[in-house]
């Protein structure tokens, strides 16, 4: 089988975003990851790669220079080989999309496509989609948990209430919470990425054309507004909320 995992490398969970003008200040971002629910869909694609002998891991990210760095953890964790299509930091998710589909096309088989449910950094749940109508394959996201029989697949999704699904490979998969159990890479393994060699696509098919989406301004949340904390005997405090929450807070 010709597996692959499509990720994203994201600011660290703890991040303090802070922005400069209309721009995420990126020089205050001192960690970046793999994006967590993408680390779920590494997992499956080795479990899975494990109960196929011969069958082939590749992750694919699209990014800059420093996504070579989620990479090379990727390939630590015992991915075979690593991707980097060469694209700016703000390409939007149609850009994503077709070229990593680009990439794709020109491969031999591709048997299964992991990805995330989303990425963490702005949880649009929108590349995985994109890539399999480019590709022709059905998505089914928010997937916790897979039965691999042959080339069919059963699978429980998580939509409110718990689906169970039947779909045929190839298929395109985004991983939810609870889907695997996550190893971690050992130290020599992480050594060994060191020296390995990550394809990088420059010649991805896409340009500034491709764009369909345009950010016009980033703006933080405002600030929560301190609680309020009510004094005295149980019928006080209980007028004195009736008013606040009419009078005040205007919920009433």
């Amino acid at each position: 089988m010709q597996i692959y995992v499509m990720i994203k490398q994201v600011p660290a969970t703890d991040t303090k975003i802070k922005l400069t003008g209309d721009a995420i200040d990126q020089t205050g971002i001192t960690q970046w990851i793999i994006s967590p629910y993408d680390d779920l869909a590494i997992e499956e694609a080795l479990r899975l790669r494990e109960k196929n002998p011969g069958s082939k891991v590749t992750i694919i990210s699209a990014g800059p220079q420093r996504v070579t760095d989620s990479l090379r953890l990727s390939l630590a964790l015992g991915a075979d080989t690593a991707v980097r299509i060469d694209l700016p930091d703000n390409a939007d998710a149609s850009m994503v999309a077709k070229a990593i589909t680009h990439f794709l096309k020109k491969e031999p088989e591709v048997s299964i496509l992991f990805c995330g449910k989303e990425a963490i950094d702005d949880g649009a749940s929108t590349v995985g989609a994109l890539v399999a109508r480019l590709m022709g394959m059905p998505f089914i996201n928010v997937v916790q948990s897979i039965t691999y029989e042959g080339t069919k697949l059963s699978m429980k999704r998580d939509s409110e209430s718990i689906e169970v699904l039947e779909v045929d490979l190839p298929v395109v998969i985004g991983a939810q919470k609870g889907l695997s159990e996550l190893r971690y890479a050992s130290i020599p393994n992480i050594l060994k990425a060191k020296n390995k060699e990550i394809r990088v696509i420059s010649d991805h098919g896409v340009s500034e054309s491709d764009r369909r989406i345009k950010l016009d301004a980033y703006a933080l949340p405002p600030a929560k507004q301190s609680g309020k904390k009510i004094l005295g005997e149980p019928a006080l405090q209980a007028r004195e909320l009736a008013r606040y929450l009419h009078e005040e807070a205007k919920v009433l």
